[in-house]
């Protein structure tokens, strides 16, 4: 078996999924299964769809397309703008798709009225974290326009948070967002079937808040995937922290000094190294992996194993014994972990599943082509518990 790969437990995920689906349920919040961090893969879309998401969200059409290729009927959300170049992909793709420019909702509509279509749509408003979303006082005059467009449906208003500056969801913030939903009603005398307060950052504020006010609907990725919660990368308690794993193999293991010697420069990667603290001689361990497949920065090794460095292809270590070459590390990704490992066509990936008492793994060694056929493949309070630090 390759020895750089990502093993993905199925089973886990839906695991995860299903008990996130239930502690959402008690708060009458749907869950909308995010999909990209591994590419559409319709196994995973089977998976969750049968631990009871509502609906899969994806930021790339080439992954809907993907899907539906694969006959993943299930509901569909375009989490991302669609670019004016793809609106066509978009409609055709039987999706709804979340916007902000009154531009792309005017293409949609065009491209829905030649697909003799009606083009169901969300609208993103900007609450502080600053990436995508109208700022709220233009919400009215972009819900307006989407009413004038016969080949549009407005079905839904939306928040992300977190992503870019890790604004945190409060009352505050999603109170407003409820607010501005009872407000577009009230003008407009439309109803607004799905209320997105955000994605896996809200998880905490939505098993806490006393009101969630308007808001009925999540967007959970990083929490069914890798058990954690996006604001402190903390544990979520009763889920799987090890459903997707990255596995690489040792290609060499000798004493070394911690400390570099002759003339220093730039590294490979343009930046001035300083100098490590020096420790003496230590067990440094190199695995084939490298910055091309993996974020050095965002892998938790076993006990005993610290990431010291990485270039494009090699991964340095620094462990607690000498590892004999071929043998296999196992680390737990984070979320940029990984999005890099999957997307990376030298890392083979394995998704497992059980069937019965039996244990299906089906290995994949690149991304398949978007579009490509596949084989068809309660708890009242949520504890957040901190990631473990690096040894």
């Amino acid at each position: 078996m390759n020895g750089l790969r990502l093993d993905v437990d199925l089973d886990k995920i839906g695991d995860n999924a299903k008990l996130l689906v239930d502690r959402a349920t008690d708060r009458g919040v749907s869950v909308t299964a995010v999909t990209k961090a591994l590419l559409g893969e319709p196994r995973l879309a089977n998976v969750l769809v049968g631990a009871g998401v509502v609906a899969l969200g994806d930021s790339r059409v080439e992954n809907i397309e993907r899907m539906r290729h694969s006959h993943v009927t299930a509901p569909m959300v375009l989490l991302r703008s669609p670019m004016p170049s793809q609106v066509d992909r978009v409609v055709r793709s039987n999706t709804t798709s979340v916007n902000t420019e009154l531009e792309v909702l005017t293409a949609l509509a065009a491209a829905a009225r030649l697909c003799g279509r009606v083009h169901e749509v969300m609208v993103m408003v900007e609450l502080g974290d600053l990436r995508d979303g109208v700022m709220p006082d233009d919400l009215h005059d972009t819900v307006r326009h989407i009413l004038r467009l016969p080949a549009l449906r407005l079905v839904g208003i939306g928040a992300n948070l977190a992503c870019r500056h890790g604004i945190a969801p409060t009352d505050q913030n999603m109170g407003e967002l409820s607010q501005l939903v009872d407000a577009v009603e009230s003008k407009f005398g439309t109803e607004i079937r799905t209320v997105s307060g955000g994605n896996s950052a809200n998880l905490d504020w939505m098993t806490n808040a006393a009101d969630l006010g308007r808001i009925n609907n999540l967007r959970l990725g990083e929490s069914i995937l890798l058990g954690r919660e996006p604001l402190h990368r903390a544990r979520v308690a009763g889920l799987h922290t090890d459903a997707v794993t990255v596995v690489c193999e040792v290609i060499e293991s000798r004493r070394k000094p911690t400390q570099p010697w002759g003339r220093s420069g730039q590294t490979a990667f343009g930046t001035a190294a300083e100098p490590p603290e020096d420790r003496g001689v230590i067990w440094q361990t190199i695995v084939a992996a490298g910055r091309q497949d993996i974020d050095s920065d965002d892998l938790l090794g076993p006990p005993g194993v610290k990431v010291l460095a990485a270039s494009s292809d090699h991964l340095v270590l620094e462990t607690a014994t000498r590892m004999v070459p071929g043998e296999e590390i196992r680390f737990e990704p984070g979320y940029s972990a990984l999005l890099r490992s999957m997307t990376s066509p030298f890392v083979v990936k394995n998704f497992g599943e059980r069937r019965g008492n039996q244990s299906i793994v089906a290995v994949s060694s690149r991304r398949s082509e978007a579009g490509a056929p596949q084989p068809p493949a309660r708890q009242p309070t949520l504890t957040i518990v901190p990631r473990p630090t690096r040894p």
